[in-house]
């Protein structure tokens, strides 16, 4: 195993594009660990409080689902409260093999990964407007992330990283506020952009303002703008939630690909 990747690993994802969007993006930038065969097998975490993302090729063999369980037993034990992203079969694996060691590994989380060619416009549009948070807007948007990563049920970021998601988000242009016809913050939704594709992401609706619509309108308006721009929209979903994929499916959004997240029952992300 090498502790980098090459051009080898960016062929391989391509063959995952959407599902594994994010760890493309991810190995793009500075890593805590990186492990890669360069051909079956690719083990990367960015950051502490951050999922371990391991890819392997479909249908893969049982070694190569037993090496990508040893390498992850030697760098990121199950046992320490890692949570992991990866494909259902070689999550099928992790639990058998956690459970002959008498852990109970399970699915924490079933994402769905989906793109958008071609937009839709949606039936019921609401009052308000689409506002693109500058620099002074930092703190407002920084307010809006914690509640985000509760809807989501994952453990809130501090204050301080917060901060630092929104001016990165804002200096890239990238983060949007739904604004009622009252001029109230009701909606937020934000992108990253890597190889082509604009992952949508921190979309969220305060809960006094649900049910009215205001954030799919968003979705809809910053998918618009990236497909403007040139990039292909996408955006990860709890599979748990129907009734949220099919407001992204109504404006256009299709399934490309699935995984999943899984970690010891009973435990918390860990920081």
């Amino acid at each position: 195993m090498d502790f980098f990747v090459n051009e080898k690993d960016f062929t391989q994802l391509q063959k995952d594009k959407y599902t594994f969007a994010v760890l493309d993006r991810i190995l793009r930038g500075n890593c805590e660990i990186v492990c890669s065969d360069h051909e079956n097998l690719i083990l990367c975490h960015s950051a502490a409080r951050y999922p371990v993302w391991i890819w392997t090729p479909d249908g893969c063999t049982e070694s190569i689902k037993e090496h990508a369980w040893t390498l992850a037993d030697e760098c990121r034990p199950v046992s320490e409260g890692y949570h992991f992203n990866m494909k259902y079969e070689l999550a099928e694996y992790f639990i058998r093999k956690a459970a002959e060691k008498g852990q109970k590994l399970g699915v924490y989380m079933q994402l769905f990964a989906y793109d958008c060619p071609d937009p839709i416009a949606p039936e019921h549009v609401p009052d308000g407007r689409m506002y693109r948070c500058t620099e002074q807007d930092v703190g407002e948007a920084a307010d809006l992330l914690p509640l985000f990563y509760n809807e989501i049920g994952e453990r809130v970021p501090s204050r301080e990283i917060c901060l630092e998601k929104a001016m990165e988000y804002i200096g890239n242009n990238a983060f949007f506020i739904w604004k009622n016809a009252k001029g109230d913050n009701v909606a937020c939704c934000s992108y990253k952009c890597n190889q082509g594709l604009a992952s949508l992401g921190s979309v969220l609706t305060l809960p006094e303002y649900r049910r009215r619509h205001y954030a799919q309108q968003l979705v809809y308006e910053v998918t618009k703008l990236v497909h403007k721009m040139g990039y292909m929209p996408m955006l990860y979903t709890d599979a748990d939630y129907p009734a949220s994929n099919a407001c992204y499916e109504k404006i256009g959004y299709k399934l490309r690909g699935k995984l999943c997240t899984i970690a010891l029952q009973d435990t918390e992300t860990t920081e």
